[in-house]
């Protein structure tokens, strides 16, 4: 099961990538996010946590990073694994920013209408906020 939202921004790659590394402010851009941390650098196979704004705090791991292209984070749920996919793409008005939120596994039916149809909703409000924050910059 998965949702994805996308939006266009007249940003370059390297400017929204720059607000995705700045882990620990992920809240001035994301309503759905209370607090985030990471430890270390922003690399594949770094760690951090999550706190949104309601449920309980997530470890998350960053599976995959492609500097100014792309990054993949993934919190594990019972029998379920919740994936955050962000991908951008130049294009002539700017950037073509993609949130995609999956969940896999045995439960991720269930997991899918509970957490996901919450997650769905607060989407186009989380690239309403990237797109502010990166066309101010």
């Amino acid at each position: 099961m998965q949702f994805e939202e996308q939006i266009v921004i007249a940003a370059s790659t390297e400017t929204i990538f720059a607000l995705y590394v700045d882990v620990k402010n992920w809240s001035v851009w994301d309503p759905d996010v209370k607090s985030s941390s990471i430890e270390g650098s922003f690399i594949s196979g770094a760690i951090g946590l999550l706190q949104p704004s309601s449920g309980p705090r997530a470890k998350i791991v960053f599976t995959e990073v492609v500097s100014n292209c792309s990054f993949t984070v993934e919190s594990k749920l019972p029998l379920c694994v919740m994936r955050f996919e962000h991908e951008l793409s130049s294009i002539s008005e700017g950037t073509k920013v993609v949130h995609r939120v999956v969940f896999e596994g045995f439960l991720s039916p269930l997991f899918g209408r509970l957490i996901g149809s919450q997650i769905k909703k607060g989407l186009p409000h989380t690239l309403q906020g990237l797109k502010h924050s990166a066309e101010k910059n």
